[in-house]
């Protein structure tokens, strides 16, 4: 079975050639975002089938892009407020789209 106790997205894009990476945006890196998050959702429709206490599974994006008002604060480098808040409002829309009652995910089962 797997274990999903948090879940922290974090996307990158590495160099084929140098093996390097940098951060790259949530919907844009090397990860299938969108099938992370559909597991993410079974398990949690696992868990309330079950009738169990721990269905959420909390999630947050880990670093973000530099964008807007971002660019001229003096932030932690790749903790920038709005970015991460865009990176949030991806993947809250990829779970909405996947919990769909007629469209999503879940609606197949």
């Amino acid at each position: 079975m797997r274990q999903f106790p948090a879940s922290a997205q974090r996307e990158a894009r590495t160099d084929a050639l140098f093996g390097s990476f940098h951060e790259a945006e949530h919907l844009k890196g090397n990860t299938d975002m969108v099938a992370l998050l559909a597991e993410v959702v079974k398990e949690e429709a696992r868990r309330k089938a079950e009738g169990r206490s721990d269905v959420s599974i909390p999630f947050r994006p880990d670093h973000g892009q530099d964008i807007l008002d971002d660019l001229k604060r003096k932030a932690q480098p790749g903790y920038p407020a709005i970015g991460r808040l865009k990176g949030l409002a991806e993947l809250r829309g990829i779970v909405t789209a996947l919990e769909h009652a007629e469209h999503g995910l879940l609606a197949r089962a």
